[in-house]
């Protein structure tokens, strides 16, 4: 299982042959993980990906565990099985 690399930023072109993107705007992207990606934080497989460069945003109920990883632009939501 590949972890997702952050060191350097989170660059959605580099996972996008396991990552489905089911929405996006301007400053935000949703994505469910086709490919069992590892999570950046504990390293478990994911099953949705958010990604935001907003300073600010709101989440309703994941409705199981998640994690959050930031990277210099971005916040990472990842919400596991």
């Amino acid at each position: 299982m590949t972890r997702l690399d952050v060191g350097d930023g989170f660059d959605v072109h580099e996972y996008r042959h396991g990552l489905k993107l089911l929405k996006q705007d301007r400053e935000t992207m949703a994505l469910e993980n086709r490919n069992d990606f590892a999570c950046p934080a504990c390293g478990d497989a994911f099953e949705r990906l958010f990604v935001s460069e907003k300073r600010e945003n709101t989440f309703g109920n994941p409705g199981g565990p998640f994690c959050l990883v930031r990277t210099d632009d971005q916040v990472l939501v990842l919400t596991h099985r």
